[in-house]
C-alpha cells in the first residue's frame, strides 16, 4: 500500500479513516444508499485488482449490487465502524432456502482484527432468518485466509459439481454450508 502521504484512492483514504474510528464499535446493517453500494464497490474492486483481475461478472454486479444482488432477492451487509464501512459480504439468492454468499471483503488495514469474523457470523445468522438451508461459496486456494475462515465456521469442500455453476475464473475452490 502506499503512504498516506501520496496516496488519495478511495480505498486508501477508507484505510486512513479507520485508524481514527477504532474507538466506535463495530455494527453491521444492510446497504442502503449509492454511498454504501460505492463502498462495497470499491473494497471488492481492490481485493480483485491486487490478487486476480476483475471480471466481466465482477464489474456487472459491482456496478449495480441493488439490481443485481437486492432486487431479485438477496441482501448486501456492511461491516462499519463509526463512519467508515470497514467490511462487506453478500448473500445472493438462488432459491427461497439457497444462498452464495459471495463479495466479502475486509479493508487491508483493518483485518487482523476479527472482522472478518464477526461479519462471516452475522451474515450467516442473516441467512438463516431468510430461511436458507445451504450457502455456498466459490473461493481460490490464494485465498488461505479466507478458506481457513469459512472452514472454521462449518462451510465444507465440495466438487464444484455439487453447487450452481460458478462464473469466476479465480474460484479454484468450492464449499458449502448445511443451515438445516
Amino acid at each position: 500500500m502506499a503512504d498516506d502521504a501520496t496516496s488519495t484512492n478511495a480505498t486508501d483514504v477508507l484505510v486512513r479513516k479507520t485508524h481514527t474510528n477504532t474507538h466506535h464499535p463495530l455494527t453491521f446493517r444492510t446497504m442502503q444508499t449509492q454511498a454504501d453500494a460505492d463502498a462495497f464497490r470499491t473494497l471488492n474492486e481492490e481485493w480483485i485488482e491486487r490478487l486476480f483481475r476483475l471480471e466481466s461478472k465482477d464489474r456487472h454486479t459491482l456496478g449495480d449490487p441493488f439490481g443485481t444482488i437486492v432486487a431479485p432477492g438477496g441482501e448486501v451487509y456492511l461491516a462499519i465502524e463509526g463512519d467508515m464501512v470497514l467490511g462487506c459480504a453478500a448473500l445472493v439468492r438462488f432459491s427461497d432456502t439457497v444462498y452464495e454468499l459471495s463479495k466479502m471483503t475486509v479493508a487491508a488495514a483493518a483485518q487482523g482484527r476479527g472482522i472478518g469474523r464477526q461479519l462471516l457470523a452475522y451474515v450467516i445468522g442473516q441467512a438463516r432468518l431468510r430461511g436458507a438451508e445451504t450457502l455456498f461459496l466459490g473461493s481460490s486456494k490464494k485465498l488461505t485466509n479466507a478458506v481457513h475462515l469459512y472452514e472454521s465456521l462449518g462451510f465444507q469442500h465440495v466438487l464444484p459439481s455439487a453447487l450452481p455453476e460458478m462464473k469466476y475464473d479465480r474460484a479454484d475452490v468450492w464449499m458449502m454450508l448445511h443451515l438445516a
